[in-house]
């Protein structure tokens, strides 16, 4: 052995002969095998002295044959070791080798891996002359193995985590190669795309979700980010179209992120339905509109409010001038031909407190006075009024009703005002037809398959531009020249008919090639009730006539009123202010039956005389009825609320009288 046999006097007992009759050279064969084994090998006498030691081992106790060759393993590698090899070599037996493997702690150069054998050998039949160690340092082998396992165990977390994260993922999450080819494609893509997993692997994924339209466009960005390694679409948020196994397309966002694996390259893809998305903001955006339509309406309704309470006065006027005109011309001449002229005018005057009417129901969300209506006596009704003017204008009007058109359970008066709004939009917009014929068409059916009553209004003028059809509907939107149009008559026109229930919008198919309208009623099974309350007559006293106070800062409408009530059989006394109606009452001996009060009045108005009424004489609070135009404000309505008296609106007519009259004269007498 060469680190041994080059200093013969340092083991005298190590010579060919006690070597178990080896060939002779045995010394130098055995030096030479132990120096070329694939490890540690080194030779310890039983005192614990190293004997030989070849290169590697002397390489990883990290010293030379000097140091090691002869002295201890005690004084190498520290007592620990040397007890260590103690405790295993007195247990052996000569040629049984002993072997273990495992971490073991060898001092200075801390804890390794070793594989070991072990043997002791003898010289003839003597005592074991020493060990011979051989041995592997697999420290780096192992710690690498340990560390390959806990990649392992690792990327089998990471696998897992991924698992679950992926296929639980509320988006659709699809995996392409550097080809296109899909290699993952998650339970949310299959939902959202209707493809099965199986359907999708290894498909190319502009065949599979990219529509036509876009697919040149994606192999082109593939191309050129593969060519080049500038992304244009990586780690944006995008909004595009996808494509459904269905063939139908939905919008979706998606975010493309690259993934690397060594020299693999994947691209994965975060796609979220946005179909829902859409649809929640169109009914938002819808119901925005709505309001600002109900905004504009409302808005409307309070202009016409304030305006209400001073037509109202007027139109009572004219309503109760024209139906006493008419019983005073009995008997006179000409009478027939006046009368016709006063029925006309309290007609026209009907006319505009109905509308007046119509526009404070609506701001109000009063339930409709329906009736079984014909729409074609309302058609006919609209015709009739509007006749001068169509045929001044040289308009032909056509219209076409089923015979057996039923009737409908609808407020005839507003319907009938949408129907004369649309017939004037038509007229007006043909008077700037230059040539002929001017015509509107009419046609109305029953369509049974939907339930609902359909009113067509067409003409053959110049139509609606593209550009203004969403805004037509809008209030105070008017194409007409300033004087001819205010704006809202298709607005509130539109108002009435969502309050039946209903709808109104643009034809998409008019009878004529101009402009066409369509109106929608939705068809009710509700039935008219021919109940009809019996109206109280006034109660006469004793024979001598009832006083009737009647308080109204409108001269002509506390006259109107004196007329009416005298006519009724009534005494009348009238006060134009609040205070004067209290200084009247404050006379001595003054004394009335019923009182009928305005509620908006300067110098003391009718919820302040109320309030004093109670106060003086409390027995007068059931014998006191309200007239008002305003009833729509929030101030009268909460008056009229508290107060409980009965009350009618501006314009009236003598039957209300009579009939407020009848209910305040069977009331409690006052003391």
């Amino acid at each position: 052995m060469d680190v041994l046999l080059a200093e013969s006097n340092t083991a005298p007992s190590f010579e060919p002969s006690g070597l178990m009759h080896l060939p002779v050279g045995t010394p130098q064969f055995v030096g030479a095998l132990l120096n070329g084994t694939l490890g540690c090998a080194a030779v310890i006498d039983p005192a614990g002295r190293y004997l030989y030691a070849n290169q590697e081992y002397l390489t990883f106790v990290q010293t030379s044959a000097v140091n090691v060759v002869g002295n201890t393993v005690s004084a190498v590698l520290g007592d620990a070791v040397h007890n260590a090899y103690q405790a295993v070599m007195k247990q052996l037996l000569p040629n049984k080798p002993s072997r273990r493997e495992g971490w073991i702690d060898y001092g200075r150069l801390g804890q390794r891996y070793i594989e070991q054998t072990i043997t002791a050998y003898q010289v003839g039949d003597g005592p074991v002359s020493g060990y011979i160690a051989l041995s592997r340092d697999l420290t780096d082998l192992k710690l690498k193995q340990q560390e390959l396992s806990e990649r392992i165990e690792a990327q089998s977390a990471a696998d897992a985590y991924h698992s679950v994260i992926v296929n639980n993922a509320l988006d659709a999450i699809v995996v392409i190669d550097e080809s296109g080819a899909v290699v993952d494609f998650n339970p949310a893509a299959v939902s959202i795309f209707g493809y099965s997993r199986d359907q999708a692997m290894g498909r190319q994924i502009a065949e599979l979700i990219i529509p036509d339209a876009l697919r040149s466009a994606h192999d082109h960005g593939m191309t050129a980010y593969m060519a080049s390694g500038v992304p244009k679409m990586l780690g944006r948020r995008l909004e595009i179209d996808a494509l459904k196994a269905s063939g139908a397309q939905i919008p979706v966002e998606v975010t493309i992120t690259e993934v690397r694996l060594g020299a693999k390259r994947l691209f994965a893809a975060h796609l979220r339905d946005l179909s829902a998305v859409h649809q929640a903001q169109a009914e938002i955006e819808r119901q925005r509109e709505a309001l600002h339509q109900k905004d504009k309406l409302a808005a409307l309704g309070s202009l016409l409010a304030g305006v209400a309470h001073e037509l109202n006065n007027p139109l009572s006027i004219v309503i109760g001038q024209a139906m006493m005109l008419r019983e005073n011309l009995v008997d006179r001449p000409m009478a027939d031909e006046l009368a016709q002229r006063s029925i006309k005018i309290e007609i026209a005057a009907n006319r505009c407190a109905r509308i007046v009417r119509n526009f404070l129901d609506m701001a109000r969300q009063r339930k409709h006075a329906r009736k079984s209506v014909l729409i074609q006596d309302v058609v006919a009704a609209g015709l009739e009024l509007l006749s001068y003017n169509l045929k001044t204008s040289g308009v032909e009007v056509e219209t076409d009703f089923p015979p057996d058109l039923p009737a409908r359970w609808i407020d005839g008066d507003q319907i009938h005002q949408v129907v004369v709004n649309l017939i004037i939009n038509a007229y007006q917009s043909l008077e700037e037809k230059s040539a002929d014929p001017r015509r509107i068409h009419i046609t109305a059916e029953h369509r049974t398959d939907a339930q609902v009553l359909a009113l067509r209004v067409s003409d053959n003028g110049a139509g609606i531009p593209t550009g203004i059809r969403s805004r037509i509907f809008d209030p105070y939107f008017t194409t007409k020249a300033q004087g001819m149009g205010t704006g809202i008559g298709l607005a509130v026109s539109r108002g009435l008919i969502e309050s039946h229930g209903g709808t109104l919008g643009i034809d998409p198919l008019p009878h004529l090639p101009g402009a066409g309208f369509i109106l929608l009623l939705p068809v009710t099974d509700a039935e008219s009730s021919d109940e009809t309350a019996a109206v109280e007559q006034p109660e006469a006293r004793g024979g001598a006539k009832q006083v009737v106070l009647i308080i109204d800062d409108e001269v002509e409408i506390a006259e109107l009123l004196s007329d009416i009530v005298k006519k009724l059989g009534f005494s009348a006394l009238t006060a134009h202010s609040g205070s004067a109606a209290k200084a009247m009452l404050d006379q001595q001996g003054m004394a009335v039956d019923v009182i009928l009060c305005d509620i908006r009045m300067p110098d003391g108005d009718g919820p302040g005389f109320f309030d004093w009424l109670s106060q003086t004489r409390p027995t007068m609070t059931n014998r006191i009825g309200f007239i008002t135009g305003d009833t729509l404000g929030p101030a009268a309505g909460r008056f009229l609320a508290r107060s409980g008296c009965p009350v009618i609106e501006k314009p009236f007519t003598p039957d209300d009288i009579q009939r407020i009259l009848g209910s305040l004269t069977h009331a409690e007498a006052p003391l």
